[in-house]
Order: C-alpha cells, then sequence, then structure tokens
C-alpha cells in the first residue's frame, strides 16, 4: 500500500462522526483537588484486563538465520501477554484473557503466563481449535516472524470476552491493533470495547496500534486502526507505524493532531525518543541506548512501564522512563520477556534529572 502524504490523512468516518461523546467517560476521569483545579487525567488504579492471542514461539538458539539454525529453542509471544507479564512484573494485579488449544503448546503458554504472576484463569479451552504458532528468523535486517496462526482457538474470540467476570472490577482493558486483523469475530470484539459509551464501559481502554502488515491483506488497515485508535483513552502508536499507516511525512505532532480524542497519546520513535501528549501538555524522554539481543516484544513492555507508571499516579515523563526502563528488559533478550532491572536500579534511574536521563542516554554504548 503506498502511504498517504500528510494532507491525505485519514478523515473521521461517518461512524465517528454519528458519536457525539467521546470514550472519555470511562472510569479515570479527572478528579478535582482541593484547590478546585483538575488533577491531570489517570485511570483509576486498579486490575487490569488484557485481551488478545498468545501463541508457542520458536527462534533460532543462538539467533542465527532460520535456515542454518542447529537447534529452536520454544518459549510464547504475544502482545497483550507480554504486556500483562510485564505489568505483573511491576506489581500491577492483571488477568489476561484469551482462547488456547487443547494441545501441548496450549498448555505450554498458559504455564509460562501464569509462572509470570498474571491470573489466567479466565483462559478458554478450545477442544477443536489449536494453538497459535510463530517461527523467528533473525537477520542483518533484523527478526523476520512466519505465522502459524490462521483457525487458532483465539481466532474465534468474540465480543462475549468482554463479559468475563475480570471486566467487572478492571480499571483498563488493553488491546491492540492485532485482535481485530484475526477474524471477524475478534474485530466485533474490539469494536464493542471502543464504541460503548458512559457506563456501559466503567474502564479505560488502552489501544496498541502494533500494527501488522502481513494481517491486513485487504488493505483496510489505516481506515480501521485509524478508527480504534481515536477512540481509546490511552493509545501506542510507533511513528513508524503512523507513517505506513496515515502519512510518510508524519511528525509526533501531526499524529497527536490526527488522534486527537485520546487522554493520552504516545508516539514511539523507536531509538531516538518517546512522546506523551496529555492534559499535562507534551513530554518527550529519549531512548537510552542499550545493547540489543532482539527487539521483538520492546513495544509490548514500554506500554507495560508505561501504563504501570500511570496507574502509579507519577507524570507522563516518569511513565515514559518507566517505558524505556521496561522495553531495555526486553530489548536484552531472545525472548519476549526479560528480567528487570532492581528495583533499587529503577528507582535511581526514575530519580535522574532531565539532564542527567538525556546525558546518560546519550552517553551510553549506541545499540
Amino acid at each position: 500500500m503506498t502511504a498517504a502524504s500528510p494532507s491525505d490523512r485519514a478523515p473521521a468516518t461517518p461512524a465517528l462522526q454519528a458519536s457525539a461523546t467521546p470514550a472519555f467517560q470511562a472510569s479515570g476521569t479527572p478528579a478535582t483537588q482541593a484547590s478546585g483545579t483538575t488533577a491531570p487525567w489517570r485511570p483509576t488504579p486498579g486490575p487490569v484486563v488484557c485481551v488478545g492471542e498468545t501463541m508457542a514461539a520458536l527462534a533460532p538458539d543462538p539467533p542465527t538465520p532460520l535456515v542454518s539454525a542447529a537447534d529452536l529453542r520454544l518459549s510464547v509471544a504475544g502482545a497483550e501477554s507480554n504486556v500483562a507479564m510485564y505489568l505483573a512484573d511491576h506489581g500491577i494485579p492483571v488477568t489476561w484473557l484469551s482462547a488456547l488449544g487443547d494441545d501441548p503448546l496450549g498448555h505450554r503458554v498458559r504455564s509460562t503466563v501464569a509462572a509470570a504472576g498474571v491470573d489466567v484463569s479466565h483462559v478458554r479451552t478450545d477442544p477443536h481449535r489449536p494453538t497459535g504458532l510463530l517461527v523467528k528468523d533473525p537477520g542483518p535486517a533484523g527478526t523476520r516472524v512466519h505465522y502459524y496462526r490462521r483457525g487458532s482457538a483465539a481466532s474465534a474470540l468474540g465480543p462475549e470476552a468482554l463479559d468475563s467476570e475480570p471486566l467487572r472490577t478492571a480499571s483498563l482493558l488493553h488491546l491492540t491493533g492485532i485482535t481485530p486483523a484475526l477474524s471477524d469475530p475478534c474485530r466485533q470484539l474490539v469494536t464493542r470495547a471502543l464504541t460503548a459509551e458512559g457506563d456501559a464501559r466503567p474502564y479505560a481502554v488502552s489501544f496498541d496500534v502494533n500494527h501488522r502488515a502481513a494481517l491486513w491483506p485487504d488493505g483496510s488497515a489505516p481506515t480501521v486502526l485509524y478508527e480504534l485508535a481515536d477512540r481509546a483513552d490511552i493509545v501506542f502508536v510507533g511513528l513508524d507505524e503512523a507513517q505506513a499507516l496515515w502519512g510518510e511525512k508524519l511528525t509526533p505532532a501531526d499524529v497527536r493532531e490526527l488522534l486527537p480524542r485520546p487522554h493520552i497519546l504516545v508516539v514511539k520513535d523507536g531509538a531516538n525518543a518517546a512522546t506523551a501528549f496529555s492534559d499535562e501538555g507534551t513530554a518527550t524522554v529519549p531512548t537510552p541506548r542499550t545493547t540489543v539481543v532482539e527487539a521483538v516484544g520492546a513495544g509490548d513492555a514500554f506500554a507495560a512501564g508505561f501504563l504501570a507508571g500511570l496507574l502509579r499516579g507519577g507524570t507522563t515523563a516518569r511513565a515514559l522512563r518507566l517505558g524505556h526502563i521496561t522495553a531495555a528488559s526486553a530489548l536484552q533478550v531472545t525472548g519476549d520477556h526479560g528480567p528487570l532491572p532492581d528495583p533499587e536500579d529503577m528507582e535511581r534511574l526514575l530519580g535522574l534529572s532531565a539532564r542527567e536521563w538525556a546525558e546518560r542516554a546519550a552517553g551510553m554504548p549506541p545499540a
């Protein structure tokens, strides 16, 4: 697909224009401080629910092109469960909702996610459909991922998943743009989550655009992902994917102009910086340099760190730092889930002045 020019940015569709009440009425509306001023918007502290597919994953170990690899390592991979596991690492109570096949790979996925401290008791076992599989192929230009997920158990998830018991007490629901690409029922699930208003949506919704071009062969990704993202309370999008979807010359500020309704929009510019737009203003935090073993999963880790920072009531700048710190944990391992730094080290990094953080980011060895 050819990227649109900035003048061709996706307009509000009739469906969007018909909804005069933005999604900001979800749980987590601004609180009024004693002075009478309005505090920055934050999701209400409480449990998080992450919904989406997780697959078994095979990757060469050590990392080498698949065609010449002698050994493969079995792990698990899924954007939403990655976020859930890192939230659990940060001490946030979190439930993962999905479906798995009644097969050894499904059992492996369930036990791995549970071992990270995530509640998996509401994951459905499907006796008729398999657990999805992905295979990683590292190379000089990066890691390519091959998916074997058509007809998987999770592709049969539908809007009824939103009636699950954990969502009755959730403060935040986390979704990604991967799920609506898996099947019509999955798209209905995400659409329902993001079109409900007022009392029908008592939790805030976080949405990571997570554009996977191979999952959108019909070319509908720009329109669908735009409509969904602009209805969320918190949105994560990479600058490169925003440019591929909505305009090749977009800047972070342009993306905010395109997506004005979310309470908080985070635009990630790879190894350069991440910028958060919110009612606090605009906060930009440079990306610390770190040795990159594999980049897959780092965006999910960043989202989890940022959300953990928000749920603790921190500023968006502090949440961006926690996102960067968490992302570095994923960058330094071949799997999607790496260990966080010691709490004392994280607090020391979070406590640096803006100048100290920038100097540290610039002075570390290049990735």
